[in-house]
């Protein structure tokens, strides 16, 4: 009885056993194909992500890129405006370049040589600008302005004074009777009817650089 014991205890352990190292054998497979399947996900992670990873840098650069040509453009054409607007603040307060016009000049009535008249008498000659008029009003001398006669009007000479005016510029002549006074522009010596402005030729420019010379008074 105790050897049928002991045979039955002993055929126990021994299968026991073997199915302990089946187990184990069965099971150090599947650790090495867990091991090599986890070292290849490891390898495909390496191979696949790399190239993910540095088409999403290109797409954030790119991005940003974009996003400072957006906020860039408008900056710049706020930097043109104010630049245009700087320029023509500079042209509008530029000093406007002085004209020099023959009809207003500052150098006062130089005199020129003396003359001598059909009386054998010296006459002293003026030398500066002439400009005619023909709006009617009344004259200093009294009456009213007759823009078709052969008159003028002077600052200083008598009423009744026969005067020559001599155009410098073409050479042509005419006698005119002061009977107003002007001019009152600086420059002018003597202001022609219209009539006597035509005659040596000065309507057109409405000023003439001339010699007046005094004939009688």
């Amino acid at each position: 009885m105790k050897y049928l014991f002991a045979s039955l205890v002993l055929s126990l352990l021994v299968s026991v056993g073997a199915s302990l190292s089946a187990a184990a054998e069965s099971r150090a497979p599947v650790r090495e194909g867990s091991a090599e399947r986890w070292s290849e996900g490891l390898h495909f992670k390496a191979v696949h992500r790399a190239p993910r990873l540095h088409h999403q840098r290109q797409a954030r650069a790119s991005h940003a890129k974009r996003r400072y040509a957006r906020l860039a453009k408008p900056l710049r054409r706020h930097q043109r405006t104010a630049r245009r607007h700087a320029r023509g603040k500079m042209v509008h307060h530029r000093p406007a370049a002085t004209r020099r016009t023959a009809s207003a000049p500052t150098n006062p009535p130089a005199a020129v040589g003396n003359s001598a008249g059909s009386d054998g008498h010296k006459r002293a000659g003026m030398l500066g600008m002439a400009s005619f008029y023909w709006q009617p009003q009344t004259l200093a001398s009294g009456g009213r302005f007759n823009p078709n006669a052969m008159t003028a009007a002077h600052k200083t000479l008598p009423f009744g004074t026969r005067v020559r005016v001599t155009h410098l510029g073409n050479g042509r002549s005419v006698e005119v009777k002061i009977n107003d006074r002007g001019p009152y522009v600086a420059g002018r010596i003597i202001d022609l009817s219209k009539a006597a402005a035509g005659v040596i030729g000065m309507t057109a420019q409405g000023v003439a650089r001339v010699v007046v010379e005094i004939l009688s008074k």
